[in-house]
């Protein structure tokens, strides 16, 4: 470690006013070279300013990457165990901290204070699960096709790499990212979501307190257009791994493709919770109430769409609208709330106008579908279930990324499989069903990347793969022993100790 040198111990706003916080580069704080800035603003309540933070670009960007870039010369000699020791230090940093990490989220970002806990549980059970392959990290020894010839395969790093993160899992999705590819031995530049740019810079003042050395992780704040898109074209930058939606992600493996640079896309969800007749009625509820409501819908894996049999329709709608009418809006760290706010205005309209479109469309509203004025002054809207939709209705093939469910009847299990896979999606399925021979049949059958049964489409867990499956990504695969994959190269070596020229695949006499 003593070729590396260690970054100062240090919090973005002891470098500014107060409120006022800064980009991290090759081991500074500093504003952003155009001295331009934006706000991060309380989705609860608008009039609560979180934090004033640079409008960083090209020029910011450009920085970063050099730094990142020379680091990595350095960075990759350390012993892959050295830096999971890095890593180990960073996850119990996350755990002293967990609490004060989430409350600020809550704040930032408005999910309700149990849910922000658990983003940065994940965050600590990533971090150390990362931590834990840098004694792994495993290669292949083959025998070889030639005498005294020895064979191995081993992985290396890919260099500087960038992440864009999206604002929804605005610590957790960064974990996912950034652990595994610190420890396999990358460089880092992160540009985290303009809408939680507070919680990103915590997560980096944590990775800096356990040691991680100057250059090595790099933060810029900014828009996509102006900070993203030149992360996206830098010739420097291995890789781009990319969280947010199918539009932005078709735009960042359009402009990575001339640079020939690896894109990992983790994109869209419409994802469906289907009911069959012998489940357990009220247990389904529980999850749809959950996947559905949880987040206030905003999770690439909340459940849209509940597929259910008729025979048991009618049941599980009024059980489900009758539990939906308890659910109390309000700010996530008040007492007793049970969904927050969405993130902005714009998201707010966007869902408005979606639900009249299932209006127009011909689905029938049960419950909700307003904007909701008394839970307070913020991006509030009434947790909504629509009835009877058609499979082919907008409501139930567009994301709309927010409290909205719809119900879809369907006659069969045959049917239901058939409607589940019928969107361009492929991210999260459920079923609930006591038909083991229906279980196994939907695990094998779903176009999706996690499938679960008896339980709700969210719950992934960071020692297996998250991805999806169609337009929900690129293949790739996030979390678990996959994430290497996306983080290194495989490089075959080959040692002879023949002492002579041998030549593989030739015939010889």
């Amino acid at each position: 470690m003593s070729s590396v040198e260690t970054a100062p111990t240090a919090k973005s706003t002891d470098y500014g006013p107060s409120g006022t916080y800064l980009n991290y580069i090759n081991g500074e704080w500093k504003p952003a070279k155009g001295g331009k800035t934006f706000e991060s603003r309380n989705p609860a309540d608008p009039a609560d300013l979180v934090g004033t933070f640079p409008a960083s670009d090209k020029a910011d960007v450009d920085e970063a990457v050099a730094a990142a870039v020379a680091a990595y010369k350095t960075w990759r000699l350390v012993p892959a165990p050295k830096r999971a020791e890095i890593l180990y230090r960073a996850g119990q940093l996350f755990i002293e901290r967990k609490e004060d990490y989430a409350r600020e989220l809550t704040r930032e970002m408005g999910k309700v204070i149990a849910e922000a806990r658990g983003d940065i549980q994940e965050v600590i059970d990533m971090v150390f699960y990362a931590a834990g392959e840098g004694r792994r990290m495993f290669g292949q020894t083959t025998p070889s096709e030639l005498q005294n010839k020895f064979c191995m395969s081993v992985r290396v790093p890919l260099g500087a790499v960038g992440c864009i993160t999206p604002w929804n899992f605005p610590m957790a999705i960064p974990s996912w990212k950034i652990a595994p590819a610190l420890v396999t031995g990358n460089t880092v530049v992160l540009k985290p979501a303009s809408d939680t740019p507070l919680v990103a810079t915590r997560f980096v003042e944590t990775l800096i307190d356990a040691g991680v050395p100057k250059g090595v992780i790099n933060l810029v704040h900014g828009s996509g257009r102006a900070v993203g898109d030149p992360m996206l074209e830098h010739p420097d930058l291995k890789l781009i791994s990319f969280t947010g939606s199918c539009e932005v992600g078709r735009h960042v493996n359009e402009r990575c493709a001339p640079t020939f640079k690896r894109v990992t896309l983790e994109m869209g969800g419409k994802n469906s919770t289907t009911v069959l007749e012998d489940a357990n009625l009220d247990l389904a509820v529980d999850g749809i109430l959950w996947g559905a409501f949880g987040t206030t819908g905003q999770r690439c894996t909340a459940t849209s769409r509940v597929i259910v049999q008729k025979s048991v329709h009618a049941q599980l709608r009024d059980k489900l609208v009758e539990r939906a009418k308890k659910l109390k809006l309000g700010y996530g760290l008040n007492e007793g709330v049970d969904v927050g706010p969405v993130i902005n205005e714009p998201a707010l309209n966007k869902i408005a106008e979606y639900v009249e479109i299932g209006k127009n469309e011909g689905a029938q509203l049960l419950l909700g579908g307003n904007k909701a004025t008394n839970a307070g002054p913020g991006y509030f809207f009434e947790p909504t279930i629509f009835d009877n939709v058609k499979p082919t209705m907008r409501i139930a093939q567009e994301e709309i990324f927010g409290p909205v469910v719809a119900l879809i009847p369907v006659d069969s299990f045959e049917e239901a499989i058939e409607v589940a896979n019928g969107i361009e999606f492929g991210l999260s399925n459920a079923i609930y069903t006591k038909d083991v021979n229906k279980a196994f049949s939907a695990m094998r059958d779903l176009e999706s990347g996690l499938t679960y049964v008896n339980a709700p489409t969210i719950g992934a867990e960071v020692h297996l793969p998250f991805g999806g499956m169609k337009n929900t990504g690129n293949g790739h695969r996030e979390a678990a022993e996959t994430c290497l994959d996306v983080f290194t190269e495989w490089k075959a070596c080959f040692v002879d100790y023949s002492n002579s020229l041998q030549r593989a695949q030739i015939d010889t006499d």
